[in-house]
């Protein structure tokens, strides 16, 4: 019904009657002792009570589903079902190397990888217990409670090799570039960085020229390659350059970008949720040597 937004509609999808539903909505609603639908002439909305109480059931059951789960691969021996949370950057830049990382483990894992943005809501199926870890792009500069392992990820200049500026390997004034067209991530794929850079581009003092957007960062490093203009990525995209795109270190900026690794607060000392974390610890740190090693070559 909170997805429906409509008691009828919810009533035909189980295949029940309105009014037998409606009865067992108010005897919740009794039951919890607040109001938790606002009845609308044409539709019904959560209540704040009611977006908490449906957050709430939905971590419920899916911390029953996933011991459920646990339950059954310990008692047969299976092996444990890893879900990790990604953003699209560390879908294409880490997630290779994690793979082969805890595969070379021992670890008797099942793997499950999905993209979830944005950050907000990649952290709130972690308190869901949706999945078990995750990679994050925080705009909070202070650490939450699920962090687990950060590494800096610095925004940089990505430039067609036609442009003036990649004949220089200096860094680049981010207020300088007031007068380029941009190509951006799109802000409904990833929220969280269109609306971060958009921020860094604001405190140098100017509004980016926008042109050209892409839902994948890879597509976003082929328009620049097209020369449709440059783009603020992080510099792990160093690992993922086509072969006309050069990296410039961007100066000048007011905040940093970070890769951070997420696990749920609650389960610190959770010996398997450890070993999992460590193994994606190292893989962060490899990502991060990695990129220096090629930033030093650029």
């Amino acid at each position: 019904m909170a997805e429906l937004g409509s008691i009828s509609r919810a009533a035909a999808k189980l295949f029940m009657a309105q009014p037998p539903l409606s009865a067992q909505i108010r005897q919740l609603e009794d039951e919890v002792g607040a109001s938790l639908l606002v009845r609308l002439p044409r539709r019904v909305q959560l209540t704040p009570a009611g977006i908490s109480f449906l957050d709430d059931a939905r971590a419920i059951l899916a911390r029953a589903e996933q011991a459920t789960l646990r339950a059954r691969e310990q008692q047969s021996g299976q092996r444990s079902t890893l879900r990790i949370g990604l953003m699209p950057s560390a879908t294409q830049s880490l997630l290779p190397g994690l793979i082969r990382r805890l595969e070379s483990s021992g670890l008797n894992l099942h793997i499950e990888a999905q993209e979830r943005v944005p950050s907000s809501r990649q952290l709130q199926a972690l308190r869901n217990a949706e999945i078990d870890l995750g990679f994050i792009r925080p705009a909070a500069s202070s650490p939450q409670p699920e962090w687990a392992a950060q590494i800096n990820d610095p925004y940089c200049l990505a430039v067609p090799e036609r442009h003036a500026l990649a004949r220089s390997r200096q860094a680049v004034q981010l207020s300088s570039l007031a007068s380029e067209i941009f190509v951006a991530f799109s802000r409904y794929a990833e929220s969280d960085y269109y609306d971060q850079t958009a921020a860094l581009c604001e405190e140098a003092g100017f509004t980016a020229d926008v042109r050209h957007t892409a839902t994948q960062f890879m597509s976003v490093l082929a328009m620049v390659d097209c020369g449709l203009g440059v783009a603020i990525v992080p510099a792990s995209c160093a690992l993922m350059l086509p072969p006309r795109v050069r990296l410039r270190p961007l100066s000048g900026l007011q905040r940093n970008s970070r890769l951070v690794l997420i696990r749920s607060a609650d389960r610190i000392q959770d010996p398997w949720v450890q070993s999992i974390v460590e193994l994606a610890s190292l893989e962060l740190k490899a990502l991060s040597e990695a990129v220096q090693n090629l930033f030093r070559k650029i």
